[in-house]
């Protein structure tokens, strides 16, 4: 039996078992849908903790690896307390204008806290360069997307929310930091079937906060 053939039937296997280990029910930032449209939906985000690794990184792609890879040290046990943090999702990838080398855009990678320690995050150890960010309500405006999340497909994907955005009764954040955000869903061994989505802060839901919370 041929390498090729021999490296294709691993990667149905390894699908395979994923499919089955990977499809356990994770921990989410809790929030209410307020208006739905066939390219996207607009989502009230509850006040929420997260653990944030930033990144000098001009790859998304690089950016990802190199602040879950901290963040994943951290869940197991690389923190003050050596707590082990149960895993989360989404991993949330966002793009950050002036926040790289010379005023380019760099990139944090978030990791969304479970309840036990919303109140109380563990401190990572210093060499991570952690540091927890709290949350107030927001409005997101919400772009799902399939397959692998890379540099060049995310871009398009923001590309197409911005454009369904700008005809829309929903402008933009001003009060935000971040260009957009990438949420990632899935184990990387997960082949088939994965979800991903893109965030954007926008305006525009201030009654619909009142009335949610």
């Amino acid at each position: 039996m041929g390498k090729k053939l021999l490296t294709l039937l691993l990667y149905i296997l390894l699908a395979m078992m994923c499919n089955l280990v990977c499809s356990k029910d994770y921990e989410s930032p809790g929030y209410t849908v307020i208006h739905t449209e066939s390219e996207y939906e607009v989502r009230l985000y509850k006040e929420s903790v997260w653990m944030t690794a930033p990144v000098k990184e001009t790859s998304f792609r690089s950016a990802t690896n190199d602040g879950f890879h901290r963040l994943f040290q951290y869940i197991e046990g690389a923190n003050l307390n050596n707590s082990r943090v149960p895993m989360t999702v989404p991993v949330l990838t966002s793009l950050v204008p002036g926040a790289g080398p010379l005023d380019s855009s760099a990139y944090v990678v978030y990791f969304y806290l479970p309840a036990e320690f919303q109140a109380s995050p563990p401190i990572g150890l210093p060499e991570l360069n952690l540091k927890p960010d709290s949350w107030p309500i927001s409005c997101k405006a919400v772009r799902q997307f399939s397959g692998f999340a890379r540099d060049k497909n995310v871009v398009s994907e923001a590309e197409k929310l911005a454009t369904s955005l700008s005809t829309s009764q929903y402008s933009t954040s001003s009060s935000s930091d971040i260009t957009y955000s990438v949420a990632q869903y899935n184990s990387p061994l997960k082949f088939f079937g994965r979800v991903n989505e893109i965030w954007v802060d926008v305006d525009g839901c201030e009654s619909a906060k009142v009335a949610a919370y």
